[in-house]
C-alpha cells in the first residue's frame, strides 16, 4: 500500500462510441470529484465527446502527460488501453461498467470513496506482464490476456508446430492454441480447460483448443521462455489467423513463424486497498462460500 499520492494529472479513457446514460453519469461524477480534489483531467477523444469537451488527448500520449489513467468500461476497454499504453509506465485503474470485470474492479457506486482513497495514497499496486507477438516480419503487437492461433474460414482442424526456446514440443492438430498470460488465464484459456494462474506468477500457459489427441494437455512454461508456432502439414496459412486479446487480428503468410515472448515493460495496475484476487474469483466464477 502506498503512503502518499502522486496522482495530479489523470487521464480518462472510456469505451469507444459509448454514449450511454450510465457512462455519461459516471464520467461527470468522476470529472467533478477530481476537480474538487484539484486534479487536472485529460479525457481521451471518446470521453471528451461524451462530455461535450474539446481538446482530447490521444491514448498513446497519456504516458507522457499523466501519472494515472482511469479506464471506465469493461475488460475489453481495459485490454485495449493496456496494449496502447504498454510501452509507458503509467498505472491503470479500472471502473467497471461492463459485465464480468476481472480487470476493472471498482463499481460506479464505490467510485468516489475508492478514488478518494487512491488520491490519499491508500491503494495497492500490482505489476502484470504483457506478451509481445510477431508474425513473420510484421510489426509486433502486444497482448495482456492472450495470443491465439486459430483456424479461419474452415471447418477443418489446423496443423502447427510448437517450440519453446530451442526445444521442439510437438506437432498438433486442433482448432488452435491459446498462449495465455496469468491475467488471461481467467479468459478464453479458462473456457477451454486451461489452468488458473495467480496474477503475479512468472508463467505462460499453452492451452490447446479442441485437440485431436486427447492426451494433448495444457503446458505451463516460464514467462522468460520464447514460444514459437509454425503452421505445417496440409494446413494453408490462409486458413489460420493470430488474434491478440480477441481484438487485433493478424494474417499468417507462408513460412511465417509466430514468435511470442514477455514484453520488456511491465503493466502497473492500481487496486483498492484490501484487493483480494481470490475473492474476485469466488465472486466472478460463482465458487462456493465458506464451509462450516
Amino acid at each position: 500500500m502506498s503512503n502518499a499520492t502522486e496522482f495530479h494529472h489523470i487521464a480518462l479513457i472510456v469505451k469507444p462510441d459509448d454514449s450511454s446514460e450510465d457512462l455519461v453519469n459516471t464520467l461527470r461524477q468522476t470529472v467533478t470529484f477530481l476537480g474538487e480534489r484539484g486534479v487536472k483531467v485529460f479525457p481521451d477523444q471518446h470521453a471528451a465527446r461524451a462530455l461535450g469537451l474539446s481538446h482530447p488527448l490521444a491514448t498513446e500520449e497519456m504516458g507522457h502527460h499523466c501519472d494515472l489513467a482511469i479506464i471506465i468500461g469493461g475488460d475489453g476497454t481495459f485490454l485495449n488501453s493496456a496494449r496502447r499504453l504498454g510501452n509507458s509506465q503509467i498505472p491503470l485503474l479500472g471502473v467497471n461498467l461492463g459485465r464480468l470485470g476481472f480487470l476493472v474492479d471498482i463499481s460506479p457506486d464505490a467510485m468516489r470513496d475508492t478514488l478518494g482513497n487512491v488520491l490519499d495514497g491508500r491503494y495497492e499496486e500490482e505489476e502484470r506482464f504483457l506478451l509481445s507477438c510477431q508474425v513473420g516480419k510484421q510489426a509486433p503487437e502486444l497482448a495482456l490476456n492472450d495470443v491465439v492461433l486459430h483456424k479461419w474460414n474452415t471447418a477443418r482442424m489446423v496443423e502447427f508446430e510448437t517450440w519453446v526456446d530451442d526445444s521442439f514440443i510437438d506437432t498438433q492438430r486442433s482448432d488452435g492454441i491459446i498462449v495465455s498470460t496469468p491475467t488471461g488465464s481467467t479468459a478464453y484459456a479458462l473456457s477451454v480447460g486451461g489452468p488458473l494462474l495467480t496474477p503475479t506468477l512468472d508463467a505462460i500457459a499453452l492451452v490447446p483448443i479442441c485437440p485431436h489427441t486427447l492426451s494433448n494437455r495444457p503446458i505451463v512454461v516460464h514467462s522468460r521462455n520464447v514460444v514459437r508456432l509454425r503452421v505445417c502439414g496440409k494446413t494453408s496459412p490462409e486458413h489460420v489467423r493470430v488474434t491478440c486479446d480477441g481484438q487485433v487480428t493478424l494474417d499468417v503468410g507462408p513460412g511465417d513463424d509466430i514468435v511470442l515472448h514477455r514484453h520488456q515493460s511491465p503493466l502497473r495496475l492500481i487496486h483498492p486497498a484490501g484487493h483480494d484476487h481470490f475473492q474476485i474469483l469466488r465472486t466472478k466464477l460463482h465458487w462456493g462460500g465458506k464451509h462450516s
